[in-house]
């Protein structure tokens, strides 16, 4: 019994560690610049810098970009397109298997989700609101960060706006706004028209849609497979399946030649490629030269499994030439064996589209030995992020046959220029009070990623090698908090899903008054407000209820909770007071309900049957409200015994001491006599 106690802990060390390795690999996905119009700026998460954005550049957690007046950029993101309008700041604070979190601090995004699994997370981030979208769809999201005001359009699908411990759900053709930071109001109707800018994103989600070819060999999770159908080829080979050909191409053309290379963290050194069609061929699949052409084989469809996402699939080799950096592309059923630290379930996930035994040493590379497909370059060119394709260097195929394999990486030291992928002209950046700005989060970002400045000697110690998390954690410190989030957000009581709300008409603002939401008149029972002033929809139902919907047999008055009158409510008299009423004057008096006592016979008053003030009953006969007897005189509801035992209730006063209606009509007769004799008295004079 105690070797299998003391077996237990091994056992179960054995069972976690694979799980908490897998929490140290990087992610499996990026996001990627697939389209730069105009004046469009870019600065990654570890420098301070802002340089002109790249095209097919990797986005990843804490990346930022600013499309300047009279820009546009789109994003791809898996499946998802992420586009942006003129004058907009967007930042990434966090990417990775299961989640999407953006910052949008001004301007527009529009975004079209084609899939979104139940465990993933799609969130964008203003000044004032978290935006969560639900399912697929087509949204837009503009943030005013000047006046604190989001406004969220559903075309199709569902998103939640949460912001002062509140949210509000808005549905498809709806667009809702939300006001304020802390006191935040909201406001829900009709989606508005679409704008020159959102024509623009429907013309290119329709071109996307209609390029459903490569979608017949690649899962739409792969990230730039949507530029293959109208640049390249497929066709079906015996040996590798379907394979992709570009169509056009530069004489001496071989993959991984014309581009540059930056460092792009978690992964090191990063391939960024010159073609528009340069991301997916280049960061999944393997190459193989196929008929005295370069074709590029993306591998076996695995059901269930995402594309892992690769820096660059290549192999360094050394040379006898001092300074330079060589390489050439990995072919068919070769493993990738990355050089960043992973752990054995993440490299068979980067490998299980070629291969399945992940254990195999290469110790020949097929695409060694080709001609051509070699491509070297001096060190200073690989550094500073410069164009390998008019840098290229050759060299003699035989030393090329014989030289020793590096790595998956080149041994060389990044610089600040490669971090910022090339060293253009300063490019416009976005106003200070813009870049400055936070945002609300529903979800906790991770931390801002570490400065280059600060793990440049590290880098520099271990060249070509990329500081794993626990290297990181150590360099950042204390710095545990994103700069970026001011703060987050509680999700509402009705979360996860869509808030139930009435449905409503025309677009209209909730009543305010001093900045603060205006309660109903009528509610069944006092109705808290919930805070930053936002009212739920299912609160606004009864906000919109008829006031005479009340239940049969209760008038609005009826206090059968307490038996006592509102604090500001004043008894009228009882002769004022409708029949309904005056059942219930007892009550206003602390006296129990006519309705709790014996059925009774009760004769109406007459009007005309009102005694002579000298004939009225004296005081001590009738109990007045201000005669109210003593506290210990009179039972409260609280200290009412059980029924059976209950006192009984104070006696009218006795109708047979009330003057006859005959009797009482005698006065009124005497004095109208009177008048009578005055008045001839007067006309005679």
């Amino acid at each position: 019994m105690s070797r299998k106690l003391l077996l237990f802990p091994a056992l179960l060390a054995l069972a976690v560690a694979p799980l908490l390795a897998q929490d140290a690999d990087p992610p499996s996905r990026v996001a990627r610049i697939n389209l730069v119009s105009g004046s469009v700026s870019f600065r990654p998460g570890s420098v301070d810098e802002w340089t002109a954005a790249t095209l097919n550049y990797p986005l990843t957690t804490g990346d930022h970009l600013w499309a300047d007046a009279d820009s546009r950029v789109e994003v791809h993101a898996g499946s998802t397109a992420i586009r942006m309008a003129p004058r907009t700041a967007m930042s990434v604070l966090n990417l990775d298997d299961r989640t999407v979190q953006l910052s949008l601090t001004d301007g527009s995004l529009q975004i079209k989700v084609r899939q979104l699994a139940d465990d993933e997370s799609f969130e964008v981030d203003t000044p004032n609101v978290a935006i969560t979208i639900l399912r697929p769809g087509e949204y837009r999201i503009d943030a005013n960060g000047d006046a604190a005001e989001t406004a969220v359009t559903v075309r199709a699908g569902s998103a939640q706006v949460t912001g002062g411990g509140a949210g509000f759900a808005v549905r498809p053709r709806e667009t809702g706004r939300a006001a304020g930071v802390d006191n935040v109001t909201q406001d829900v109707g009709p989606a508005v028209p679409p704008s020159e800018f959102d024509l623009w994103c429907e013309d290119r989600d329709r071109q996307e849609d209609q390029e459903s070819i490569s979608a017949q060999y690649v899962p739409r999770d792969m990230v730039g497979y949507e530029d293959l159908d109208r640049n390249g080829v497929w066709t079906e080979m015996p040996d590798y399946g379907p394979v992709w050909r570009p169509r056009t191409v530069d004489v001496g053309w071989a993959p991984y030649r014309y581009g540059h290379w930056a460092w792009v963290d978690p992964w090191g050194w990063t391939w960024i490629d010159d073609a528009p069609w340069g991301f997916a061929p280049f960061h999944y699949g393997r190459w193989a030269m196929i008929g005295g052409g370069w074709a590029w084989v993306p591998g076996r469809m695995v059901v269930g499994a995402r594309p892992v996402y690769a820096p660059a699939l290549v192999v360094f080799v050394g040379t006898s030439h001092a300074g330079v950096a060589a390489w050439f592309p990995l072919g068919p059923r070769e493993v990738y064996r990355p050089a960043y630290r992973v752990s054995d379930v993440y490299v068979r996930r980067v490998n299980v589209t070629h291969v399945t035994n992940v254990t195999v040493v290469n110790n020949v590379y097929v695409n060694q030995r080709i001609p051509g497909a070699v491509t070297a370059t001096s060190q200073q060119t690989f550094v500073s992020a410069g164009r390998v394709g008019r840098n290229a260097m050759i060299i003699d195929q035989r030393e090329v046959v014989g030289a020793r394999v590096i790595g998956t990486t080149a041994a060389i030291a990044p610089q600040r220029v490669s971090v910022l992928a090339h060293a253009g002209p300063i490019a416009a950046r976005p106003p200070v009070r813009v870049v400055e700005r936070t945002v609300v989060v529903q979800r906790t970002p991770p931390p801002a990623p570490v400065s280059f400045d600060r793990r440049r000697d590290a880098l520099q110690a271990n060249p070509g090698r990329p500081l794993d998390a626990g290297e990181m954690n150590r360099l950042r410190g204390n710095e545990q908090r994103n700069p970026m989030v001011r703060s987050t957000v509680a999700a509402p009581q009705n979360q996860p899903g869509v808030l139930p709300r009435q449905e409503r008409g025309p677009m209209r603002r909730p009543d305010v008054q001093n900045g603060q939401q205006s309660q109903p008149q009528a509610q069944p029972q006092p109705q808290q407000q919930q805070p930053g002033g936002f009212r739920r929809f299912g609160d606004q139902q009864q906000q919109d209820r008829p006031p005479q919907a009340q239940p049969q047999g209760q008038q609005p008055n009826d206090r059968r909770v307490t038996g006592r009158p509102a604090p500001n409510e004043q008894a009228a008299p009882a002769a004022q007071q409708p029949p309904a009423q005056q059942q219930n004057e007892g009550r206003r008096f602390g006296r129990p309900a006519q309705t709790d006592q014996p059925a009774q016979p009760v004769t109406p008053a007459q009007p005309q049957a009102r005694p002579a003030p000298q004939d009225r009953p004296a005081p001590q006969d009738r109990p007045r409200p201000v005669d109210r007897p003593a506290p210990q005189d009179r039972p409260r509801p609280v200290d009412r015994p059980a029924p059976a035992a209950a006192p009984a209730a104070p006696a009218p006063a006795p109708r047979a001491e009330r003057p006859a209606p005959e009797q009482r009509k005698e006065p009124r007769q005497e004095k109208r006599t009177e008048r009578k004799a005055d008045d001839k008295e007067k006309k005679d004079k």
